[in-house]
């Protein structure tokens, strides 16, 4: 007997410990006895009709899509809720989030959200995506890895033990050192993922102005990037890599539901083992 689609979801929130599904995930068409997923970072109709030819009875993403996709920016407040633990006022935390809320939101209504959906229910496959518990598994591994350092030690010694997780290290976009001299000191770090998406320019400026020195981040636009360059903000702006970030935590969910007896295809997915000892 294989899992149905709410089992899914809860051994991917049992990743991080969480009870309560977040905005930007979902089931999106239910199915019962999966034994075979399918599992992608992004999934559209292609990915759909492939799972359906290899036999599986179910796809899972990662990125939001359906209503997920639309309800993607409730899941900002937890730039708030780091800001703060670094020492941002909580008025300003609130301020940038609201901002990049609202962009989100405009933004989304660009989308065009229902056709992903619709195809797997004419092709009768179950579809299910997790986002922030995948995400938010990969920043604990993260973290992990940052408290190996002291303060004084320097940005090289950082990119260091992040490339020994091995979907960073075995990524063609290795962690980058967007801002910055690889000499320069650590200092506070934040590391800013598992927020739905970077905080971009403006919680970025946030950091450096209360005292971080490195701000991590999965990626940055290049514009917002350039921004706080030219502002010549006192700090290193480093980035992981999205694909190597993300692949952490499929690859721990693709585990966990290997272990529950479910067979898992892993779409263009940077190879890496969470597998209990």
């Amino acid at each position: 007997m294989g899992l149905d689609t709410a089992e899914i979801m809860t051994i991917g929130l049992n990743l991080v410990g969480w009870k309560k599904t977040p905005s930007d995930s979902a089931i999106h068409i239910r199915g019962r006895n999966i034994r075979k997923v399918l599992i992608s970072v992004d999934v559209t109709t292609a990915e759909l009709l492939l799972a359906k030819n290899m036999g599986c009875d179910a796809v899972i993403a990662h990125h939001p899509i359906g209503v997920s996709s639309i309800k993607f920016h409730g899941v900002f407040g937890r730039h708030t809720e780091y800001m703060v633990e670094n020492g941002v006022p909580k008025y300003a935390a609130r301020n940038a989030v609201r901002v990049l809320k609202r962009r989100t939101q405009i933004r989304s209504h660009a989308n065009i959200y229902g056709q992903t959906v619709q195809s797997a229910k004419i092709l009768g496959m179950a579809l299910v995506n997790i986002h922030q518990p995948c995400d938010e598994f990969m920043r604990r591994v993260v973290l992990a890895k940052i408290r190996e350092l002291k303060t004084d030690d320097n940005v090289s010694a950082l990119l260091k033990v992040i490339r020994e997780i091995p979907e960073f290290r075995n990524a063609v976009t290795r962690p980058l050192l967007a801002i910055g001299n690889t000499k320069n000191r650590v200092g506070r770090v934040a590391l800013v993922v598992a927020a739905g998406t970077n905080g971009g320019y403006l919680v970025a400026k946030l950091y450096y102005e209360n005292n971080i020195s490195t701000i991590i981040y999965l990626h940055i636009d290049p514009g917002d990037a350039a921004k706080l360059k030219a502002e010549k903000m006192r700090g290193n702006l480093v980035l992981l890599g999205h694909l190597a970030g993300d692949s952490v935590g499929i690859n721990a969910l693709a585990d966990r539901l290997e272990e529950s007896g479910v067979e898992t295809i892993r779409l263009g997915i940077i190879a890496g083992s969470y597998k209990k000892r």
